[in-house]
């Protein structure tokens, strides 16, 4: 950048040259037009010889910044991106080319890659500006603490903003960072003069795990009795039934929950990638290396605790790895030639049936030993169906605060969803009643109809409807889906007559005539 800006210095002193030429043509003072021709070579050859140093010095700052650990991203004046370096990528999980010539205004209001950063403030404030970033690309989301800074022209005009930003893992690690750092300032500082960032621990957790049913209960004993352990605990369950929720009762409730709590999930790094991410690597292991060597997870997390989210998505390859840095609870930089002790605790998750990938050759079975020293498994929703009226009031209330929406859940609505199978468990609970939420009439109940359709009660297979398949067949299939599906859920057919709003002699009626 800034031989290009003496170039253009040279170039407008020869044009100077000229224009003073050109204006004075008719002039007899040629006294005077000599002083001011050599005022402006003098300037030029000024110019060139600071130009002369920068190709001495041979200062190539793309090369530098392409080799930071710190991302960079690079806009103009009106918040086009412009650059990105390769640490932008690794860092937020971001590829160049879904932000390159895109504005940043745009990417924000889509809400599919990150959310706060600093260029539009900088652009809107005309001065420096500090702030966190979070990305969505990975799992969990990433934290950035990003600085901006304008360029400007001769004219004043911002042509540049240069944003760069160290990468924080998680909330919980930012958090644990500040406390860190608060109980190190302690010995010097008066005590009363501290605050302390409110914590979530114990209770602020378990008011998002909901649930008072037996099966929650005993999910509850499990943590208590595991999480003040050092024993590997392996969380299994399907997807969306809270598996990472799990993972952090159990570090805020253990003996290194002041301590780095690192999470990675094994699926979302490229397999290529992986290795380097979890052990790291020495200075010139590969190409395209950090030219000082990178701090692998397990490095950050020493002392602390790790959780590999998705561990049934790891790479056999990598699998003997993992299994010698758990079992000697040591790990080997990429490149390196000593070892690197480490006192951890290892958490795993997975919604794969790690047993059926041991049977198809899929998962080592020693590392599944080593990590299941405590198998939690976590119960889908339709196994804790008591608990839906309590998850449905904590996620009402909850997007209601967000989208400044009145909505009410009715008791019908209420039964219904208890009918559900509910295959994508909480996640899919959450996302209906956000749906509900902001598409439901405003100050109004939900219209039982609204939830049938969106839940697809009254889908039948098509072969339901071939060879004269008529309404009062469909009507009747579907009350018996619905009466069947209410005496399962209940322990007599007098729950299930309250929990359908009928009366106890209809049912057991229907009962009969369904043969249920």
């Amino acid at each position: 950048m800034l031989k290009k800006e003496v170039l253009d210095s040279i170039k407008n002193r020869i044009s100077n040259i000229f224009s003073i030429i050109e204006k004075n043509s008719d002039n007899n003072n040629l006294k005077k037009i000599e002083t001011n021709i050599r005022s402006e070579l003098s300037k030029i050859l000024t110019s060139l010889e600071i130009f002369d140093e920068l190709i001495d010095e041979n200062l190539d700052f793309k090369e530098i910044v392409e080799n930071l650990d710190e991302s960079v991203f690079i806009t103009d004046g009106e918040g086009k991106v412009l650059y990105v370096n390769p640490s932008y990528e690794i860092n937020t999980g971001i590829k160049p080319e879904e932000v390159l010539n895109y504005y940043v205004e745009d990417i924000l209001e889509e809400g599919k890659l990150f959310k706060g950063g600093v260029t539009l403030e900088v652009i809107k404030k005309r001065t420096k500006a500090t702030r966190l970033c979070t990305t969505y690309k990975t799992i969990p989301e990433r934290v950035g603490y990003v600085n901006g800074v304008p360029v400007f022209d001769s004219e004043g005009n911002i042509k540049l903003i240069i944003a760069s930003s160290r990468t924080i893992l998680s909330f919980n690690s930012l958090q644990e960072d500040y406390g860190n750092f608060l109980q190190e300032i302690k010995s010097t500082r008066d005590p009363a003069n501290i605050r302390i960032l409110p914590t979530t621990e114990d209770e602020g957790i378990k008011k998002r795990m909901i649930g008072e049913s037996r099966t929650m209960g005993n999910l509850w004993s499990i943590i208590e009795k595991v999480a003040n352990t050092d024993a590997t605990v392996l969380i299994t369950g399907e997807s969306g039934v809270g598996k990472e929720l799990v993972s952090d009762e159990i570090y805020k409730r253990s003996k290194r929950k002041n301590m780095p709590f690192i999470k990675i999930n094994c699926s979302s790094i490229p397999s290529n990638l992986l290795e380097s991410e979890l052990f790291g690597y020495e200075k010139g292991a590969f190409s395209g290396a950090n030219v000082n060597g990178k701090p692998g997870l397990f490095e950050l997390a020493n002392k602390g605790t790790l959780l590999l989210d998705e561990i049934g998505e790891m790479p056999l390859e990598l699998q003997a790895k993992l299994l010698r840095a758990i079992q000697n609870r040591e790990i080997m930089r990429i490149g390196a030639t000593k070892p690197i002790n480490l006192d951890i605790r290892i958490i795993a998750s997975t919604n794969v049936n790690l047993k059926k990938s041991m049977e198809d050759g899929k998962f080592r079975s020693d590392l599944y030993y080593r990590l299941s020293v405590v198998p939690i498994q976590i119960p889908p929703l339709r196994e804790r169906i008591d608990d839906i009226p309590e998850l449905c009031n904590h996620f009402l209330n909850s997007f209601i605060n967000k989208h400044n929406r009145q909505v009410t859940l009715s008791d019908e609505n209420i039964n219904l969803m208890k009918m559900y199978n509910w295959p994508g468990n909480i996640r899919e609970l959450e996302n209906v009643i956000e749906y509900l939420v902001i598409c439901c009439s405003d100050n109004a109940v939900v219209d039982n109809n609204v939830l049938v359709n969106l839940l697809n009660f009254a889908s039948f297979d098509a072969e339901s409807f071939s060879g004269g398949f008529g309404l009062k067949e469909a009507v009747e299939s579907y009350e018996k889906k619905i009466i069947q599906k209410a005496v399962n859920s209940t322990k007599s057919l007098r729950e299930a007559s309250i929990l359908l709003n009928i009366d106890a002699s209809t049912i057991s009626r229907k009962v009969k005539h369904y043969n249920i």
